[in-house]
C-alpha cells in the first residue's frame, strides 16, 4: 500500500485538485474522493454512478489504482455516466 497524490478534475469543474489516494483503492473509491470536493460545491450533484477516465479510457470500478498504472501526479478525470 502506497499513499500518493494524483491530480483530479471533475467534469464541468474548473479546479484541478490534488487528491491523496492509495494504490490499493478501487476506482469507485477514487471517484468518490474526487467528487467529494466538486459535486455539490462547484458542480451540481446528480444521481447516478461515477466513472474515472485515465488517458481517455474509462476504468472499471473494480480496477485498483495500481492495476490501472496510475502514478503520482497523473491526471484522473471523474464524472457521472
Amino acid at each position: 500500500m502506497a499513499l500518493y497524490p494524483v491530480q483530479g478534475i471533475f467534469d464541468n469543474d474548473f479546479v484541478v485538485m490534488l487528491i491523496p489516494i492509495d494504490d490499493a483503492d478501487p476506482m469507485s473509491v477514487v471517484a468518490e474522493k474526487v467528487a467529494h470536493h466538486a459535486a455539490g460545491r462547484r458542480v451540481a450533484p446528480q444521481s447516478g454512478p461515477l466513472q474515472v477516465r485515465f488517458h481517455g479510457q474509462v476504468l472499471a470500478e473494480t480496477a485498483t489504482v495500481a492495476d490501472a498504472g496510475v502514478a503520482p501526479l497523473d491526471v484522473l478525470q471523474v464524472g457521472y455516466r
